[in-house]
């Protein structure tokens, strides 16, 4: 009902625009017209003008690469939509009614596409928020990887077996987001274990000897090395050390290659799980 009487009431207005056109005679038209593309020819200067502001802000800000291509295209449309406003009021067309029409039209596009809009919603938080970016390895809820590209409606990582998972972005807002690439410095964490018949104190010097001496491993903070835990057959050793966030995976591999190579060197063992059974008589 509402669509019908913005329509007619457009219509009546472009002929109501066309009639004081033909009424003003055909100087009178001719100048209308004129002046009209005169204003047209103006505000594409200015928007041409408008949008190389826009681009060189962009380059020069720190908003995600991946989002400009969007404002860029949301920026365009905004001043297009002026110009076709301030265009019509020259002629003499009711811009009101073209607004409504817009909006309805607008408003019955975007029911039909919620999910599109709901994951556009979440790229403008992401834009808004920048809990990430490209080439940081992330945690989104279950899934893991470096962030490959930030896109509008989606977010894409890559794994480290290579392949890529695609997150909707209303996902990804909505997520609980452990970005592993913020601090420069990361903690490599892992539990190792060693025979009871093997001091404790040569555990840890050995092992802190170890880790000092990997080129990686950070001095301050000192590597860390402390008894966690008594097993059934173990004891267990919590081992922290820290390295450059670009580091990580390296030290984390290494740490226990480097861990058989000491205690293999200083003839410290590795129980394996077992058990004592005595029979009484």
């Amino acid at each position: 009902m509402s669509t019908n009487i913005d329509t007619e009431a457009l219509g009546e207005s472009i002929s109501e625009s066309w009639q004081a056109l033909i009424q003003s005679g055909w100087e009178g038209a001719m100048k209308t017209i004129f002046f009209s593309l005169l204003l047209l020819i103006l505000c594409l200067v200015v928007k041409r003008i408008i949008m190389g502001l826009v681009d060189r802000a962009l380059a020069r800000s720190k908003i995600e690469p991946s989002f400009h291509k969007f404002i860029h295209s949301a920026a365009k449309i905004l001043l297009w939509f002026i110009i076709l406003t301030v265009v019509a009021e020259s002629l003499g067309i009711n811009a009101t009614s073209l607004l409504a029409l817009v909006s309805i039209a607008g408003l019955a596009i975007s029911l039909s596409v919620q999910d599109t809009l709901a994951n556009l919603a979440g790229g403008l938080s992401i834009l808004a928020t920048h809990p990430f970016k490209v080439g940081d390895y992330v945690v989104i809820g279950s899934a893991q990887g470096y962030v490959r590209e930030i896109g509008m409606v989606h977010t894409k990582l890559t794994t480290f077996d290579r392949q890529v998972i695609i997150l909707p972005n209303s996902v990804v807002s909505d997520a609980e987001v452990d970005n592993h690439s913020t601090e420069s410095v990361r903690r490599v964490q892992r539990v190792i274990t060693a025979s009871y018949e093997d001091p404790v104190d040569k555990v840890k010097a050995v092992l802190l000897a170890e880790f000092s001496a990997h080129p990686a491993v950070l001095a301050d903070p000192a590597p860390y090395v402390r008894v966690s835990d008594f097993g059934d057959s173990a004891i267990e050793y919590t081992i922290r050390l820290w390295c450059k966030n670009e580091d990580y995976w390296t030290v984390y591999d290494d740490v226990l290659d480097m861990v058989k190579t000491a205690f293999d060197r200083e003839g410290i063992s590795i129980p394996y799980p077992q058990m004592e059974v005595r029979i009484k008589e």
